[in-house]
């Protein structure tokens, strides 16, 4: 899909602001809100837009401890990897899980509510190839800038 300057700001308000109505978000970006509205629908069609989701003041919210782990697994095998990263969906505390290159194979963010069962998770995640996993935690103390959405605009270069 090809997209012109209207959907590329609509897109980028829409990352800061996915709350905006569409009344306003027409008026923003130049457009009657039925066209607007159009845009809107036919970018999530393509799967540009979407899932939403909202950003929680964790700390707010409850106790929580944040750690990023850098898996190594000695077994390079598809299989491998494989049943690793099926371990992780098991695990609603495991937020992210990315397949690296690099220094260690996978990096994943996991979002328990104390060090216990971050513990309980990592023994888990061990368990899964015996032997052949080496995770290395690392607590966030704290999160200097957190993810705020895509700088579209260097990213979407013509």
């Amino acid at each position: 899909m090809q997209l012109d300057r209207i959907s590329r700001n609509i897109l980028s308000i829409l990352q800061q602001e996915a709350r905006i109505t569409n009344q306003e978000l027409a008026d923003r970006v130049g457009l009657s809100p039925s066209s607007c509205l159009n845009r809107v629908r036919k970018l999530e069609q393509e799967g540009l837009i979407g899932p939403y989701l909202s950003q929680l003041n964790l700390s707010a919210l409850c106790r929580s401890v944040t750690v990023i782990a850098t898996v190594r697994l000695k077994d390079q095998s598809t299989d491998a990897f494989r049943a690793f990263q099926q371990a992780t969906q098991q695990h609603p505390e495991v937020v992210e899980c990315y397949t690296v290159s690099g220094s260690f194979d996978i990096f994943l963010r996991i979002v328990a509510p104390d060090m216990t069962r971050y513990n309980e998770i990592n023994d888990q995640l061990l368990d899964v190839l015996p032997g052949m996993v080496n995770i290395s935690s690392h607590v966030v103390l704290t999160t200097v800038k957190p993810f705020r959405g895509y700088p579209l605009e260097a990213l979407l270069e013509d």
